[in-house]
């Protein structure tokens, strides 16, 4: 084998691996944990609250927006908060599933929310799922990033039998 091949095939193991990474068993202790930090990130961003924002968001934080844009780092969000692109009259998430990983819980749910004036669909009431991936920064727990996306109006997709 040629050195290039060697530096190849080890790069190849290595990403291998990372696709690998084993979920856990659930944890209910750190489940009621990050329960309570993804609420307290809803109430935050209902409230416009950037202290505890602050404190639950790290610097790098990102999201795949339902203003269809990806909004990169944590100043960002705050900015689009102040500019109240990001504000509600209404706020409520549903955490369902939460998936456990070493240094990582992923919290999928349900969430409505009402657009304040000024915002993007102002008082139209909003269904969105949305996916939250909850890391160990530093001994903390922070959101690191965040999907969520408004769901088409129509019959409710629980209605139609079990999801899995």
């Amino acid at each position: 084998m040629t050195p290039r091949h060697i530096v190849l095939t080890g790069l190849l193991a290595g990403l291998a691996g990372l696709g690998h990474a084993q979920q856990l068993p659930p944890d209910s202790r750190l489940g009621d944990r990050i329960r309570a930090l993804d609420l307290a990130h809803a109430q935050a961003i209902f409230k416009g609250d950037r202290a505890a924002l602050e404190r639950l968001l790290p610097d790098d934080h990102t999201v795949n927006h339902p203003t269809n844009r990806i909004v990169q780092e944590k100043a960002a969000l705050l900015a689009l908060i102040d500019e109240g692109v990001i504000r509600y009259t209404r706020f409520e998430r549903r955490p369902e599933q939460l998936l456990f990983y070493p240094d990582m819980v992923v919290v999928m749910g349900d969430e409505t929310v009402v657009p304040a004036e000024g915002a993007p669909n102002a008082g139209v009431v909003l269904r969105r799922r949305y996916t939250n991936a909850w890391r160990l920064h530093g001994g903390e727990w922070r959101l690191a990033f965040r999907h969520a996306n408004n769901v088409p109006p129509g019959p409710d997709p629980g209605s139609a039998g079990p999801r899995r």
